[in-house]
């Protein structure tokens, strides 16, 4: 059995503009369909006029004095400023602010862990917000954050530039890093280390693997060769007493 869908109590959204018949002043400035300045009409024969060419009478400017209307499609008119609304939406940037927090006794892996975090954010774009979390008597010794801090912006100074400059606040002291501009034209990759070094290293170890077998292989031999040479005497032992 489907859910029923939750009553929407908000009304409607209403389409302000007025056109046609909702225009209630007296007289209007109208424009023409070709852009072309009419001149100042009564609100009737403004209509009239509309009709006649089969467009709507659409008010543009309601605050002047008298209200200025103009000649067109209003259907078209309301796609183009939907369309001028979407293109305005695409061009512009959503500013997304990350937060990663640290200790002013942090440990080195812990450390790297977190600049990972810090790193990646800023490689998409993304400005970090870093927290050092003083507890108890940490907070006495703000210069531990503070060095914490200094190190991490020093570390990522081609990635990230200072935006706000540590500040204690409370319990927490902040810092605020920003995407570098070598970030934001796309001149630093957003990938990973490429894996050629670890391709390049394979033929090495390949060749080293190559070359400690024939050693082995090599020393083999010599322990074959050099086992009847250790037998002879005994045998010349064992012939000895025959002879006699």
């Amino acid at each position: 059995m489907p859910v029923p869908r939750r009553f929407d109590r908000r009304p409607p959204e209403r389409d302000t503009t007025r056109v046609n018949e909702r225009i209630r002043v007296p007289e209007v400035r109208v424009i023409g369909d070709d852009g072309q300045q009419i001149g100042v009409m009564k609100t009737d024969e403004a209509l009239r006029y509309a009709q006649e060419r089969d467009l709507d009478l659409v008010e543009v400017a309601a605050e002047a004095r008298p209200p200025v209307c103009r000649v067109l499609d209003y259907s078209k008119y309301k796609y183009e400023q939907a369309q001028k609304v979407k293109a305005a939406k695409k061009h512009q940037q959503q500013i997304v602010i990350r937060e990663i927090k640290f200790r002013p006794k942090i440990a080195q892996h812990d450390y790297d862990t977190k600049k990972g975090h810090v790193e990646r954010f800023l490689r998409h774009k993304d400005k970090v917000k870093i927290t050092i979390m003083f507890r108890g008597r940490e907070v006495t010794h703000p210069e531990r954050g503070r060095m914490i801090l200094d190190r991490l912006a020093e570390e990522l100074a081609e990635l990230a530039i200072i935006e706000q400059r540590p500040n204690l606040d409370g319990r927490n002291m902040t810092m605020m890093l920003g995407p570098s501009k070598a970030v934001l034209a796309g001149t630093i990759d957003g990938g990973t280390a490429p894996p050629a070094e670890a391709e390049a290293e394979a033929p090495e170890n390949g060749e080293s693997e190559a070359a400690t077998a024939p050693t082995e292989a090599a020393a083999a031999e010599v322990t074959e060769e050099e086992a009847p040479v250790e037998a002879a005497p005994a045998a010349a032992d064992d012939e000895a007493p025959a002879a006699s």
